[in-house]
This record gives C-alpha cells, structure tokens and sequence, in this order.
C-alpha cells in the first residue's frame, strides 16, 4: 500500500477537508477576489466545480495590474445522460442567468456550464436543486459520471443497463453532506446520522475514476477506455450477466514515459446485476488501498493493475467479493458511433439523434441550434438524452407528436445541419481545450471544426468524404476528447501543433501510435493528403482507414 510519509498535498486537503468542507464557505463570502482558497480549489473539484480563468485575457488583466479573470465550470451527475424537457428548460435558463451561456455536452454524457463567477455559484446550484439535479462527485478523486449505451432504440435491453448505471452512481456517491451544508443551506434536506463512508473513507480515492456500461453491438460509450468497464452479456434477447474489465485511461504526460493510455483488461464474467455491483464495488476498494498516493501522475487504477498484475489485482477482489470471476463470455461491437436521424424502437416510440458539433449548444447567425432545442423542449413532448460522442438524442417521442418535432427541426435548421454534415464531421470529437482549461497546450473545440473543414476536400478527392473515420483532437495528452482511441488523434504540444497519431480501430478495441511530432496545419493536411492516397490505392477490401494505417505503421517498423 501507499507510503503514508510519502503522500501527495491533495491527500493530506482531503484528509483534513472536515467532509470536503475545508473553508470553501469563507472562500466564497472573500470579496476581495474572484478566486477560491488554494486548498479549496482541490475540494471544490468534488462539487463539481474547477475553478478556471480565460486564458484570452490573462495578457490585458495582467497588464492592468488586475486578478486574472477567474470563472467556474460546474458539470452535473447525470447517471446514462437523461434530462426531462422541462429541466432541459430549466437548464437552458441556468445558462443563461449565470454563465457564458453556452451548454455543453461531455464526453462522458452530462453538460457543463462554463464561465460562472464566484458570486454566481451557490445561485446556480441551488437553482440545479429545483430542476431536482446536482453535480456532486461530477469531479474529484471519486467515481465520475457513469456512462451507458445511449440510445434507447438501439436495445430493448437499453432501459436495465440505464437503470444499472443509476445504481452504480448511487452506491458510489460520497456519504458526507457537505454539499448540502455549503450550497443549499438547508439542514432539513438529507439525512444528518451519520457521514461516516466506508467506501471512500476519509481519503477518497487516488485519483479520478470512469465507469462505462456498453451493451453490443454498439460501442457508443467506448467501453474500454474506462476505469472499470462493463460489457452487457446477451443470450436470448435478455441481459445474462456482464463482462467485467478494469484498467482503462487515456491519459498521459508529454516526456514521461511512466505514463501512458491503456484500455481496460477483461477480469470475468459475472451472471447478475448484483454481482456486478458487488464486483464494481471491491474493484474500487482495491485502487483506494493499493492506488498510488504520492505521484498523481501514477495514480489513475491502470497503473494499479500494471503494477498488481492482472491475476494479482483479480484475485484481490475475488478475496473481497467472496466469489470468483467466470470465464468472459463472448460478445461481438460492430460499431461506436450514434444514429443519427429518426429511429424508432421496440415500443413504437421515436428517437431523433441531433449532430452537435462537439457538444457546444449556441445560436450562431447561421445556426440557432440553442434556441431550437428550447422551442422543442418547451413542447414537453421529448425527453433528451446525452451521448459520450457529444450529441444529444431526442426521445421518448410519441408517434402522434412526431410531425410537430419534425417540423420543429426544420423550423430552426436542425435537421438540415445533422444530414448535412459529412461522416468524417459527425465522427470527430474535441476535449474543450483553450480557452478555459488550465492544462491546455493548443486549442481542440474551437479549432478542430475549421481543420476538419480543410480536410474534406481532401477526403473528397479520394473518394472517402462518407467514410466512417474517426477523428479526435485534444489540447493537451490528458486523453478528455478520446484521441488516443481514434483512428485519427491529434494531441497539443503547443500553440497551433499538434502530434499526429494514426492506426487506432474503429470498434474502440485498439489504441492508436503517435507517427509525427509537432505538426502545424500545413504539414498535418500534406501527412493526411499522401495517407489518405496510399489508402485508397492499397487498402484491403472492407478495410478501415484505422485498419490500414495499422498496417501501414506495421510495415514501416
């Protein structure tokens, strides 16, 4: 187990938090700053809340001899990514009220507001607490917001992985009451016996942790990049069991060979929902004891299990269980992208898949996509659902209401953008980068679409502008935009470079290799352009541009 001498400053904050209170309550009653105590921005991450400055203006604040401007970015619990249509509009009014005003989808199926200032925070949360939402655990060293396969059409198995990611989020949630305590001021509102929290102790965990639940064919959650990964086991049309994996994480530092991204290891098979939990439960308990405490760099639970070992961290949790894994079970993705347009399912409702490019809900002169979401929202005819590819479904519509959802789409342009776009744009994610997050080295979300806009017509030339291609880029080597498991990944070094990783695969089953460093535009469009033609002149039949370029890379080595 950890060195207890040889801990990292944020386990002795949480240690000493008092419940993650900390002087998170004198901080925001100090006027005098728009900044939180330093202490208190590692606590406030449990909130779910980071506190952030742009970035843009850090020059001119500096310049005037002002405090950076600093804001917050609150994220919410949203176990499978549901939001009613009324607290989509209630959502929509919180955005408006109290921060940029833009919503923004995850890559982990919940929203972010950005740019709230301080004074703003306990308004916000406490107007989150009437739509009956919160972000308590959405950051921190705890269980992140748990994931499962999206779309309701795909499975009419959809509704008990939903339901099981709910239980999952619920018996992992911290037991104090602090939220409560500092944004709601309500004593009457939970339940005051008792904080004590065998799960999480009074250290928490090591580091962050995602869980992920897929059920085949459709890897849409990209399963295998979580912390602990579960893999709905079908027989019959009806859920069996699970295949259980740990040990995922993407997340790296640029120059530390110590770190690296990682898919998760299958540990077994377990035949019911209550094993699973039971499973999801110990695997946990295994990283809180046996994690790293004193390198945050190494913390994460897939170095764990490299240094455990596979047989030795399994049979850890077996001894915590009281029963063994079973062999995994065969199961088969045939793919891990979201259905856009209309669907319809099993009980005759429909689903329509909105394409958001990289999860950002605004109205541009061109595009009042946020504005469109709303007048269907206030429908109260939909429900809205999240994907981890930052799109958003329409559900839950009833074959009577379609026409007036239908026509709203139109109405405010919608539709158009989502069958418009070409498959390469649909297929691209971007972590949010500059301005906001302090870890960014280069832009993502803001410059990603312009890229992919001087791609396509490279694509076009080849024949490949509807071919299903991956395509990630994120600011920095923290993995949040999933570019280590594309097929196409960029990843900042600096200001407007990027390095260029190729031969991931399209299922989300095998990470991809770093081919040139420190790329500016020019040369990214030349690598691709001379990629994209050798592909199409020695690809195998059936063949993905990932598959290939694997094999390209293979070859070359």
């Amino acid at each position: 187990m950890s060195n207890k001498d040889n801990l990292s400053p944020v386990e002795r904050i949480k240690t000493g938090s008092n419940g993650l209170r900390g002087t998170l309550k004198e901080s925001l009653s100090d006027d005098f700053t728009g900044a939180i105590r330093e202490d208190d921005q590692t606590l406030i991450k449990f909130h779910g809340m980071y506190q952030q400055d742009d970035r843009d203006r850090r020059e001119e604040r500096v310049g005037k001899k002002l405090e950076w401007l600093y804001s917050y970015m609150i994220r919410l619990r949203l176990p499978g990514g549901f939001l009613t249509s009324e607290q989509w509009s209630g959502l929509n009014e919180i955005a408006e009220d109290h921060s940029t005003g833009t919503i923004k989808i995850t890559t982990r199926q919940t929203i972010q507001l950005h740019g709230i200032l301080k004074s703003h925070l306990k308004p916000t949360i406490q107007s989150f607490n009437i739509q009956h939402l919160d972000s308590i655990a959405a950051c921190g060293d705890v269980n992140r917001n748990v994931t499962c396969t999206a779309n309701p059409s795909e499975s009419p198995l959809h509704q008990q992985a939903y339901e099981l990611a709910g239980k999952i989020s619920e018996m992992c949630l911290p037991k104090t009451k602090s939220y409560y305590d500092i944004w709601i001021d309500d004593e009457l509102i939970v339940d005051r016996k008792t904080e004590e929290d065998p799960l999480y102790q009074d250290r928490y965990l090591p580091r962050k942790l995602k869980i992920g639940i897929a059920v085949p064919p459709n890897n849409d959650v990209d399963v295998f990049i979580n912390d602990i990964a579960l893999i709905a086991i079908i027989e019959n049309n009806q859920i069996v069991g699970y295949n259980i994996a740990a040990g995922g994480g993407l997340g790296a530092t640029h120059g530390n060979e110590a770190t690296y991204a990682r898919l998760a290891s299958v540990l077994g098979f377990v035949d019911s929902e209550e094993k699973a939990l039971k499973a999801v439960y110990e695997i946990i308990t295994v990283q809180r004891d046996f994690g790293n405490r004193s390198d945050r760099k190494l913390s994460r639970l897939k170095y764990t299990i490299d240094k455990l070992g596979i047989d030795g961290y399994r049979t850890e949790v077996e001894k915590r269980t009281g029963f063994a894994f079973e062999t995994a079970r065969e199961f088969k993705f045939e793919q891990r992208k979201d259905r856009y347009g209309w669907m319809q399912n099993h009980e005759g409702k429909w689903f329509y898949t909105v394409f958001v490019e990289h999860g950002r809900v605004l109205d541009t002169d061109e595009y009042p996509l946020k504005s469109g979401l709303l007048k269907i929202a206030e429908s109260g005819k939909v429900n809205f659902r999240f994907t981890c590819n930052q799109n958003l479904i329409l559900s839950d519509i009833k074959e009577a209401d379609k026409p007036q959802i239908e026509s709203l789409l139109k109405e405010f342009g919608i539709s158009d953008y989502t069958e418009k776009a070409s498959a390469l744009r649909k297929n691209s994610v971007a972590c949010v980068a500059l301005n906001t997050c302090s870890l960014a080295l280069a832009e993502a979300q803001r410059y990603l679409p312009s890229l992919v806009t001087k791609i396509e017509p490279v694509l076009e030339k080849y024949g490949l502008l509807q071919e299903d291609i991956t395509i990630r880029m994120t600011g920095c080597p923290n993995g949040c935009g999933r570019s280590p498991n594309a097929e196409i990944g960029f990843v900042g070094t600096a200001y407007g470079k990027y390095n260029l990783h190729i031969g991931g695969d399209r299922l989300g089953m095998r990470l991809n290799t770093k081919f040139k460093e420190n790329l500016g535009e020019e040369e990214i469009l030349e690598t691709l352009d001379q990629l994209f033609g050798i592909y199409v002149q020695e690809k195998l039949t059936e063949e993905t541009f990932g598959d290939f370029s694997y094999r390209y890379l293979q070859n070359l080595n």
